[in-house]
């Protein structure tokens, strides 16, 4: 793929093969974003794990303490006083299973979460196919099955985000936008590293973190020193 002149010159700060202190890589990061809109923050973490096995694997979710700079739209399965209660929380969209059609034969996908309550799992599980390819598929261990939907929607809208480990074992998340501070990016990134650290499946030989890159939408990536991630 074809680099843009922006990108180009962006590259240049970044020196390759470079392992980057944490502080010193946000603030790259920073610098790097030359594009005419908001960027989000991305990291990248390359893990030792082996997702096809049970014991290896990742998924959890944290509350970034600065958010993610987006606006995120939630949709919640319930009802009854619990869909009443859900729409008093905050949530986009609620409903039950007056939502399967509408998602199956009309495409409708414009939300960014979805949260249930356990009852609602066997409606909600008709739509595995559609929601887990794309991660939208809700979880206990991310809080987004549970009858507390009050908590699971204040969070989400406070900037709660889900790390697991993609096919590769890679694990990616936004941390922020370009336009948050330096501070905020950092809050932020070592929220997400402490909870991933603390995550690690006793399983796992060898290095844990093997690389950790953070970039912008559209800029370069910052490699990271994962050793002293590990230490910090």
């Amino acid at each position: 793929m074809k680099k843009g002149k922006r990108y180009i010159e962006a590259a240049k700060a970044v020196t390759r093969g470079n392992l980057y202190d944490r502080d010193e890589a946000i603030s790259l990061v920073k610098k790097t974003a030359v594009a005419k809109f908001d960027e989000t923050v991305e990291i990248h973490i390359r893990t030792g794990c082996d997702g096809r096995h049970a014991d290896q694997q990742i998924r959890g979710a944290v509350v970034l303490p600065h958010g993610t700079g987006k606006t995120v739209r939630v949709l919640v399965f319930a009802k009854n006083a619990k869909a009443d209660e859900a729409l008093a929380a905050g949530a986009d969209f609620v409903g039950a299973e007056e939502l399967i059609p509408r998602i199956q034969n009309e495409g409708w996908l414009d939300f960014d979460v979805v949260v249930a309550t356990p009852d609602m799992m066997g409606v909600v599980g008709r739509l595995g196919r559609i929601l887990g390819p794309k991660g939208l598929m809700p979880n206990p261990k991310a809080g987004t099955v549970t009858m507390d939907v009050t908590k699971a929607i204040n969070d989400i809208k406070a900037g709660k985000i889900e790390y697991r480990l993609d096919k590769t074992n890679i694990i990616h998340c936004p941390i922020g936008k370009a336009s948050f501070t330096e501070e905020q990016l950092t809050d932020n990134f070592q929220t997400l590293m402490d909870a991933i650290i603390k995550a690690r499946p006793a399983a796992v030989k060898g290095a844990y973190l093997k690389s950790v890159t953070i970039a912008t939408t559209m800029g370069p990536g910052v490699k990271l020193n994962p050793v002293k991630l590990l230490q910090a």
